[in-house]
């Protein structure tokens, strides 16, 4: 029997930030817990989040070949079972990295039309400065959680999706919610 794969994809451009360090944490419970896990960290791979022409959806074509890039990110995806992306709240949602890497690897014929993620686990990690109480007051957990979960996994067949926010992440955080955001039995296979 195989161990179960993860993919841990890491948006934030300082590899001494609080992302980074929780993107690491995620690995190393993983680890621990019996995964094999692969550390996508979009920057130090020098990953372009421009959406160019070669990998722009066909929509006459659902088969279309994309670039070298996507198609070696898409193999990524598709190894994993279950997908955890640690990255920064900016203007209330994903920053252009972690945006870029949907637009262009979470591309029509792979995640949709048709998807081949059915099956898997997702777990989305937000780390955000602003307190819970402005988040909800504002409704900005539940977009978050809408246009993640809903309207990138859900939509590419990952039923199996949660997006957890860490809050006040400019003082001091709560570790709990760090734990819990990368705890085995939230992202177990």
């Amino acid at each position: 029997m195989s161990r179960p794969h993860a993919l841990v994809v890491l948006a934030h451009p300082r590899p001494d930030s609080l992302t980074a360090a929780t993107a690491a944490r995620a690995r190393d419970r993983l680890v621990a817990d019996g995964h094999t896990v692969d550390l996508l960290d979009l920057y130090r791979e020098g990953f372009d989040p421009s959406l160019l022409p070669e990998d722009e959806p066909d929509w006459a074509d659902a088969a279309k070949t994309y670039s070298p890039e996507v198609r070696a990110h898409m193999a990524r995806v598709a190894a994993a079972d279950v997908i955890v992306v640690v990255f920064p709240v900016w203007w209330w949602g994903l920053p252009a990295m972690a945006k870029g890497w949907v637009d262009r690897v979470w591309n029509r014929g792979f995640a949709y039309e048709p998807s081949t993620l059915h099956g898997k686990r997702m777990r989305w990690v937000g780390l955000a400065a602003g307190p819970a109480a402005h988040y909800a007051t504002h409704g900005f957990d539940k977009i978050l959680d809408l246009q993640l979960r809903v309207g990138v996994s859900e939509y590419c067949g990952i039923t199996d999706a949660t997006v957890h926010l860490i809050h006040d992440t400019l003082g001091e955080p709560d570790v709990s919610v760090v734990d819990e955001a990368v705890s085995s039995t939230t992202i177990a296979v």
